[in-house]
């Protein structure tokens, strides 16, 4: 039996990224301590040839605009493209939608499967989802610990905070590090970096559920875990939602915001405190904490927040001579239109586009999607007309939070806990490798104005 689907044979042409091997293992772990080896062996090679070869230039500008561009990482689960959008080991969103294995009479990829792709390149089988399934439904309880401080916050307390708090509590259960206090050879570090990153991606559901049940519910509790449902439908019945199709929203939604390379805030932070042998909780406790920022996963929020506020002032029926009117209200008292422009892409968001899909075929005449369908058709002229942006094309902000409020979802200060739920998937299966490959300690070389003033000659 093949560890994933014959790739070849499901798509006509898929990257060269994505391998299978074939083994009737349904553990993930054993899977990757079998490929481990031999892609050690690869990057080895790989620098022993080609170590001294340049990739790109530097400029000033880059240095001082937040090193936009600059090509200084690796990240072995994703690459985003300018023009193509995010892959995923070398699949794209609709292959991955096709490809990856799904709830029984689901539609939507299945998160699991998406984590196994990340870490391992391969397309797994359903039965290996299941296994995953299952696994993090097992690893998935609480430490009382963490119960009790969940229990105690206040529910004024931004639920980004209080998810933060909780993830950097659950360090004290920590496998890595206590191995690494006790001098585990540095091999097997990944070993234990792997455990903390399944305990930690099983337990965030229950955090992020308690969290909503606590601040927004009166604190009535998240109920047991079914070990018969998958990851998202734990998720979804532990919010207090008993709704199939809002189930399959949170299957894509989980599987889309997983990963997007390494260079965004919370992947690049995840991986930095990582470098420093920081365990997996210190490490995306302080991925989220970027995360919670308003031009990073708050963006969802912000996004509904304009919308609310277009319906306001001018009316629920919105024609598009008012919306342009609003836009350039937006644009001249120096605001930006959020959800809208991205740091790479050069085109629609991928994310966006799977998104509206969804919403075409569940919620097709849902006022607030139709208000959303109407700005995906005025801003981007706008935009382009203005010079405002180098990309004028939604990104995956710009619909997110229009499904959500249609499923009664309608907290707009918990979607990025949702986010970072979804998040943990990428920035882990990273780790893991970061790990894996002995990746060191991430210190870039700074200057100060005057001393670049003196590097490039100027006067």
């Amino acid at each position: 039996m093949s560890i994933g689907l014959p790739l070849s044979k499901a798509l006509p042409v898929l990257s060269t990224y994505v391998r299978n091997i074939s083994t009737d293992a349904t553990s993930l772990k054993d899977v990757l301590a079998s490929k481990i080896p031999e892609e050690i062996e690869n990057v080895k090679a790989f620098r022993k040839s080609h170590g001294s070869t340049k990739v790109g230039e530097v400029t000033v500008d880059m240095m001082y605009g937040g090193m936009r561009g600059i090509k200084a990482l690796v990240t072995e689960t994703s690459v985003l493209d300018p023009d193509e959008g995010i892959r995923f080991r070398g699949l794209s969103i609709p292959e991955c939608q096709k490809v990856l294995p799904k709830a029984d009479g689901g539609n939507e990829p299945l998160p699991e499967g998406l984590f196994w792709l990340l870490c391992t390149g391969e397309v797994p089988t359903k039965a290996q989802v299941k296994a995953l399934s299952k696994e993090w439904a097992n690893r998935a309880a609480l430490p009382q610990h963490v119960v009790t401080m969940l229990n105690h916050m206040p529910n004024t307390l931004h639920p980004m905070s209080q998810l933060t708090a909780a993830v950097v509590a659950l360090n004290h259960d920590s496998q890595y590090a206590k191995a690494y206090s006790e001098g585990v050879p540095k091999s097997k570090y990944w070993e234990y970096v792997y455990e903390d990153s399944m305990d930690l991606i099983a337990k965030l559901p229950v955090i992020a559920a308690t969290i909503y049940r606590n601040t927004y519910k009166g604190g009535k509790g998240v109920g047991a875990i079914d070990h018969n449902l998958d990851w998202s439908a734990n998720y979804t019945n532990m919010l207090g939602f008993d709704n199939a199709e809002f189930t399959e929203l949170m299957r894509l939604y989980l599987t889309i915001h997983s990963d997007h390379e390494g260079g965004n805030v919370s992947a690049h932070t995840t991986h930095l405190v990582g470098s420093a042998l920081s365990d997996p909780y210190l490490s995306f406790a302080a991925g989220m904490a970027g995360l919670a920022g308003p031009l990073h996963g708050l963006a969802n929020q912000e996004v509904l927040v304009w919308i609310m506020k277009l319906q306001e002032e001018v009316g629920k029926n919105v024609t598009e001579d008012q919306l342009k009117a609003f836009i350039h209200k937006t644009l001249k008292s120096g605001q930006v239109v959020p959800g809208y422009g991205h740091a790479v892409l050069r085109k629609t968001d991928p994310r966006y586009t799977c998104q509206r899909e969804f919403a075409l075929k569940h919620l097709p005449n849902d006022p607030l999607f139709h208000l959303v369908s109407t700005v995906y058709k005025v801003v981007p002229p706008i935009l382009t007309d203005l010079g405002k942006v180098k990309n004028p094309w939604p990104n995956v902000d710009a619909h997110s939070g229009v499904l959500l409020q249609y499923y009664g979802l309608k907290e707009m200060n918990y979607y990025t806990v949702m986010f970072g739920v979804s998040r943990a998937l990428g920035v882990l299966a990273s780790l893991i490798w970061d790990r894996a490959l002995g990746l060191p300690i991430e210190r870039p070389k700074s200057y100060s104005t005057p001393a670049l003033k003196k590097l490039v000659g100027a006067k």
